[in-house]
């Protein structure tokens, strides 16, 4: 398989994209994603910060969310979209339905791993005196790292997927341009190559953020 100058051109470019889009929607996955996974695990009845109404609420708009079809929420979005960027073609107008349904993940995701954490330790700071703040940044999300790293890397992984997907709508990226030339104009050189990359970036990704999750586990 042989690409010509213009068809390498278009894979940089096209690559760039997807890297903008997944690069900033990562940031704000998890600036949203884990606070929003925090408040679902304090809030629930018996923990440090309980609200079963509040609970129930957030609960339910991150399970709506999650149970949409991601190239039916990228148009569902669509007004959303235009309101936040002025656009809903584009990789900057992407990362709205990106983020959104990205950082949903995120949170049950953030949910699992600090739920994995003995009650018992949270108990010991609580009898110490600690605040719900001081347990949640100085015991929770400390005893949860690993399986966070783990959560981000899965989490990075599927924005890869949704980017890619995000090309029916013209999103831009190598989705993009796998469904205009490698499927539209019959260029499966062009197929191939995106997928191939595709799959090279997802395994460097799952690589590093295995690193990552060796590297701070206590054992």
């Amino acid at each position: 398989m042989l690409l010509t100058a213009q068809q390498i051109l278009m894979l940089k470019k096209a690559s760039l994209e997807t890297f903008y889009m997944v690069s900033v929607t990562t940031a704000l996955t998890v600036l949203a994603g884990v606070p929003l996974g925090v408040l679902l695990v304090v809030m629930r009845p018996g923990h440090i910060l309980e609200n079963s109404w509040a609970y129930r609420v957030v609960g339910l708009v991150v399970n709506a969310t999650r149970s949409v079809p991601f190239p039916i929420f990228i148009v569902f979005v669509i007004p959303l979209t235009r309101f936040l960027v002025g656009t809903s073609i584009g990789s900057t107008a992407v990362i709205v339905p990106l983020t959104l349904a990205a950082l949903v993940l995120m949170a049950r995701l953030t949910e699992t791993c600090l739920l994995e954490i003995p009650h018992g330790v949270i108990e010991a700071a609580q009898s110490m005196g600690a605040s719900s703040w001081r347990i949640i940044t100085r015991v929770m999300l400390p005893e949860a790292l690993p399986g966070l790293f783990m959560a981000v890397t899965i989490a990075v992984i599927t924005l890869i997927s949704y980017s890619a997907m995000a090309g029916m709508v013209g999103g831009g990226g190598l989705g993009d341009l796998a469904i205009r030339y490698g499927y539209h104009r019959y260029q499966t050189d062009i197929m191939w190559a995106t997928v191939i990359l595709l799959v090279v970036v997802v395994q460097l990704v799952q690589l590093f953020g295995d690193a990552l999750v060796r590297k701070f586990t206590r054992r």
